[in-house]
């Protein structure tokens, strides 16, 4: 399956928002990692906006719709939680499908809760805000063919991975925008040098940012 190139005025239309709910910030940033970047991205601001919410979510379908040619080509949304609980319910009313998420188990990976189910042979879109490793999307995708799931795909708002599909040819993957972050070791921060930047804030440090 081939990789879903992203259309430029749908992704203008996403950094827009972005930048609106200051969900997309530029400035010297400390990572969870210990490395340090110029941009910062919390999908979570922007998803905060009902409006902003749908009008990026009914995007993404919009694409899902037209790439695979059928008005309703999934059965259900599930994103994990809790980063795309909101994104997830956002997409499946866009789909008109149920939407549901899957949480962490303690044995490691994901499993469903609440009642929640997966019936064989349906067909799931996985969501998530921002993909970068994919790391918790792949998680989701190994329970959902433990299940016994039909065909899975994955759809994000922003891709970060540098990657066109870092789920593998057996998943569609859509998305509304690619984003560059460069990131660097702290001691090889070209930032860390520049007199014209503050030093590094850790995202949630400060008012504005979380």
């Amino acid at each position: 399956m081939n990789p879903v190139a992203e259309d430029s005025g749908v992704a203008d239309r996403l950094l827009q928002s972005l930048r609106e709910s200051e969900a997309l910030l530029e400035g010297h940033f400390l990572l969870s990692s210990g490395r340090h970047a110029g941009r910062y991205v919390q999908c979570a601001k922007l998803l905060q906006y009902p409006e902003l919410a749908a009008q990026a979510c009914q995007d993404l379908a919009e694409q899902a719709r037209e790439v695979c040619q059928n008005e309703q080509p999934f059965d259900v949304v599930v994103g994990p939680a809790m980063g795309a609980v909101t994104m997830g319910f956002e997409l499946a009313r866009a789909m008109g499908v149920r939407g549901i998420f899957s949480e962490r188990s303690p044995e490691g990976g994901f499993t469903l809760r609440r009642g929640f189910e997966i019936n064989p042979g349906e067909r799931v879109l996985v969501a998530e805000d921002v993909v970068t490793t994919g790391k918790s999307v792949k998680e989701v995708l190994l329970m959902l063919q433990d299940m016994g799931a039909g065909e899975t795909a994955v759809a994000s708002l922003v891709n970060r991975s540098g990657s066109d599909n870092p789920f593998g040819d057996n998943h569609r993957y859509f998305r509304l925008a690619d984003l560059e972050v460069p990131s660097w070791e702290a001691e090889d921060c070209p930032l860390c040098v520049d007199d014209s930047v503050g030093p590094a804030i850790k995202p949630g440090s400060r008012p504005g940012l979380s």
